[in-house]
């Protein structure tokens, strides 16, 4: 049974181009991992600050292989100095990990 892990996460207006940015960076680095089946980042259009991050997963299993694999540590690592920069800080005040079962919905 598919699963939905949704990723709420906080984030200054100003650092919003910012997240997008990095997401599209490591566009695909998930994309092998045994039992993903998708991915969006959704920006919010109203006067909210919480982006959310949604994956789906075959089961609870391969997205807990997922999260614990040296892939997702190196994907969520803090980017390192660069030409005597410091390091990038990260985007997100806060964030929260949902975690849903399909209940319903159309065949589209």
């Amino acid at each position: 049974m598919t699963i939905i892990k949704i990723n709420a996460i906080t984030v200054p207006a100003d650092n919003g181009d910012e997240l997008a940015r990095r997401f599209a960076a490591r566009a695909g680095a998930v994309d092998d991992a045994p039992g993903f089946e998708g991915f969006e980042l959704l920006q919010p259009t109203d006067d909210r600050s919480t982006w959310l991050v949604i994956t789906r997963w075959a089961d609870e299993a391969s997205f807990q292989a997922w999260s614990t694999s040296p892939a997702f540590a190196h994907g969520h690592r803090s980017e390192a100095p660069q030409d005597g920069k410091p390091a990038a800080r990260p985007v997100g005040v806060s964030s929260e990990l949902w975690s849903y079962a399909i209940a319903g919905g159309s065949a589209s």
